[in-house]
């Protein structure tokens, strides 16, 4: 250690210590004698510290002789770093994965037994998604979604639905290109088709608790996949999007077969732009085919008897819809306005088999039917909502063949009235009342049913489309 450094120290304790010493005018020796004693005490303490910073020091300097010297990189030539750049870190398949869920329950009234619900007109294979559901307390569909960007070129999804019935289904499970750039998209995997407006929505999203009556008796309740799907954005400034669908075509009305060709394809096209600041809406035309082959649908003969019919041919289901909103200044957190509708019109031509599990009398088939609905929901103050939907079916007039005669065709128009009422707490938490007059059964009656119904989301969840 430098003594010059050391002296310094030495000066500048005692100097301190004499100046905190140091009395006015001492009155007596013994006051001296106890100046003195505290002067010693300091220099002790101070002489202490001292000694205890040379050591640290004295450590630090052997430590530092005892390692080497840093070596000074010699930079690489420009040719070479040019010709091999250092590359990042690969993440791909480790992007965070986004998970949510979506609880749902509700209570149900009817009027008469869900389980004799039939759409007049149109038959349904037994598992399509027609009816108010079960009676009394239940779980509602409850959903589990997964997803993530897989690398800079694809993001991958997957949502999982809980049935009431305690059976899990995969509803969609796709991956879709990020990267391809001039407005195109294509995704590949199980996915709920484009067509129309409401059918590419998960159940949770949508502004009452079931599918309307011509999404039931002409889809099933809603129509979903497995295929590839090629969408394309417009760069324009009024929104126009085309997309272009292949798939197996395995839900109603198609069925799923053992098959090496295509089993169904969509197309649609939407076009939407703003009117203002407080007005937007969206416009939109589709069209699928779907194939089935040995198809059962649930029907009833003359007699009042429940049979099987078979059918095996071609549906192809038009659809156009529309979309109008209102906020005020583009803002709808405190007051908003959507009016939906869409019209669906089905032919299927093919062969029927009537009574397949007894008479089994085959022949032809053709059919031309079609449906509407018209809903309009008002948000009119912050977290409260009121919807009402009114909607019609046209089931005309089937050609069974030579097999005229032995199913029953029913009489009266389906309809169906709703009123719904709705509080949402939060963006992530609703509970919604809802009624409905339904005469969809035709002669069979009308049946008053009602909902109470909650929907919670949990974890991740993106933004809902237009």
């Amino acid at each position: 250690m430098d003594h010059g450094f050391r002296r310094a120290a030495w000066m500048l304790c005692l100097a301190a210590g004499s100046a905190a010493a140091q009395p006015a005018s001492p009155s007596s020796p013994s006051d001296t004698q106890a100046l003195r004693r505290e002067l010693d005490a300091m220099r002790a303490e101070y002489e202490q510290r001292i000694r205890a910073l040379e050591q640290r020091l004295q450590a630090a300097e052997a430590k530092a002789a005892t390692q080497p010297p840093a070596s000074v990189p010699t930079p690489a030539p420009a040719s070479a770093v040019a010709a091999a750049p250092a590359a990042a870190p690969s993440t791909a398949g480790r992007s965070l994965l986004d998970i949510s869920m979506i609880l749902s329950g509700q209570y149900t009234s009817t009027q008469l037994d869900p389980s004799t619900y039939r759409i007049r007109g149109f038959p349904l294979p037994t598992d399509a998604e027609a009816g108010p559901g079960t009676r009394g307390f239940s779980l509602s569909e409850t959903e589990l979604t997964l997803g993530a960007n897989i690398d800079p070129y694809f993001r991958g999804q997957a949502t999982f639905a809980v049935t009431p019935e305690n059976e899990i289904e995969v509803e969609e499970a796709y991956v879709q290109t990020t990267a391809l750039g001039r407005g195109l998209t294509v995704k590949a995997g199980r996915f709920f088709s484009s067509i129309g407006y409401l059918n590419s929505q998960h159940r949770h999203t949508w502004d009452f608790a079931d599918a309307p009556l011509a999404y039931q008796a002409m889809l099933g309740g809603q129509f979903g996949d497995d295929g590839l799907q090629l969408a394309w954005v417009a760069p324009t400034d009024r929104f126009l999007e085309l997309r272009a669908e292949v798939g197996r075509g395995r839900s109603f009305p198609g069925s799923d077969t053992s098959r090496n060709g295509l089993g169904a394809a969509a197309l649609s096209a939407h076009v939407g732009d703003d009117i203002g600041d407080s007005h937007s809406w969206r416009a939109g035309l589709s069209y699928l085919q779907a194939k089935a082959t040995d198809q059962e649908l649930a029907e009833t003969d003359t007699a009042g008897n429940a049979i099987t019919n078979t059918f095996t041919g071609r549906t192809k289901v038009w659809i156009a819809d529309a979309v109008y909103r209102w906020a005020p200044n583009g803002n709808p957190k405190v007051r908003n306005f959507k009016l939906q509708g869409e019209y669906l019109q089905a032919r299927r031509d093919g062969d029927l088999v009537v009574d397949s599990e007894g008479a089994a009398s085959p022949g032809t088939y053709a059919a031309k039917q079609s449906g509407w609905y018209l809903q309009g929901v008002y948000q009119f103050m912050p977290r409260w909502r009121a919807g009402l939907r009114t909607e019609r079916l046209s089931p005309g007039t089937p050609d069974f063949g030579v097999n005229a005669g032995l199913v029953d065709l029913g009489s009266g128009t389906p309809r169906r009235n709703t009123l719904m009422l709705e509080h949402n707490p939060s963006e992530f938490s609703r509970v919604r009342l809802q009624v409905a007059q339904d005469r969809a059964r035709g002669n069979g009656g009308s049946d008053l049913q009602w909902w109470l119904q909650y929907q919670m989301s949990l974890g991740a969840h993106g933004a809902h489309g237009f």
